[in-house]
């Protein structure tokens, strides 16, 4: 049987508990945020690309509580979200692998046990999987041939392979750092390990992550979409500099029924931020900025339309 409950806290009609999941070489933790009253729904918030907690924050200048904020909205509309910490990360710090070891498929497979959970928790039929950034990748190869998910819901998710979104974004580095980015990318896209990486790229780039980089690269979101046959949202802010509409679009022809919603004026993290780089970056580091308007209310609207009855 998997899974415990450590805390239960009770805030403004919510119930929010810590779970931990059995997993090797420890546990995983998450938290699951129950509205008061009938839900209609659980969905299970993926976190996005690097050491990124089940708040949406990370170490590396991300304050965001994008996923925490994006809980309670779900929560305002009747929503149960387990939201977790990633190997490695928060309270699931004791799971880490060697980061040498870690491979895209480990999230893969975190994300199915966190849906099972989420599943037998609840006692819903199935669970849905919000995906964001990286985590609509994991989402969406976690629901292939997985009858426990509902469908999924692909926030500021690249629509592209790896390499050709993470050239785009060193493209617009100053130099040298994007001619050595760039010539980076292009020997681990043909298996090279690159030893010689210089001090500013080596929090991207540095050996010991170089495994798991190839074993993203090698994956194709568009193309992953189009095999999955559930109900998909696609959602994308205007104004995200790290994902663009470019990817949304290619996400939506991979799956032409799916709903695509572009939130004006909306950023990476979620929150309404001007494109000029500069403030756009403000809100990373902006907690009690709200989710730009729309964002929880669009998602909740689509999971209750498309999920189906007990």
């Amino acid at each position: 049987m998997l899974g415990s409950i450590m805390a239960a806290v009770f805030m403004a009609g919510l119930a929010a508990e810590d779970i931990v999941l059995p997993a090797q070489p420890a546990p995983l933790h998450g938290t699951l945020l129950t509205p008061d009253g009938e839900a209609s729904a659980v969905a299970v918030i993926l976190p996005g690309s690097g050491p990124t907690d089940r708040d949406g924050d990370n170490p590396l200048g991300v304050r965001a509580a994008t996923y925490r904020l994006l809980a309670e909205g779900l929560a305002a509309e009747g929503i149960v979200s387990l939201r977790i910490d990633k190997r490695g990360i928060g309270a699931s710090a004791g799971a880490a692998r060697s980061e040498a070891e870690l491979r895209f498929n480990d999230y893969v497979a975190d994300a199915r046990a966190w849906t099972s959970e989420a599943v037998r928790r609840t006692g819903r039929p199935c669970a849905w999987l919000i995906g964001h950034s990286e985590g609509a990748l994991v989402a969406t190869l976690a629901a292939e041939n997985n009858s426990e998910i509902c469908g999924l819901v692909l926030l500021s998710g690249a629509g592209r392979p790896a390499m050709t979104v993470m050239r785009e974004q060193f493209g617009a580095a100053p130099e040298p750092v994007r001619g050595q980015a760039l010539s980076i990318l292009d020997r681990l896209e043909r298996g090279e390990t690159v030893t010689d990486v210089p001090p500013a790229l080596a929090s991207a780039f540095r050996p010991s992550v170089q495994p798991y980089l190839a074993s993203w690269a090698v994956l194709d979101p568009a193309e992953a979409l189009s095999r999955y046959r559930g109900p998909v949202f696609i959602g994308q802010g205007e104004t995200d500099l790290q994902t663009r509409e470019t990817d949304a679009q290619a996400l939506k022809a991979a799956r032409p029924d799916a709903t695509l919603v572009i939130w004006p004026g909306v950023n990476h993290v979620l929150k309404t931020a001007p494109a000029d780089p500069q403030a756009n970056m403000a809100a990373y580091v902006a907690p009690d900025l709200p989710l730009g308007p729309g964002v929880a209310e669009d998602v909740a609207t689509f999971i209750r339309e498309h999920t189906p009855a007990r």
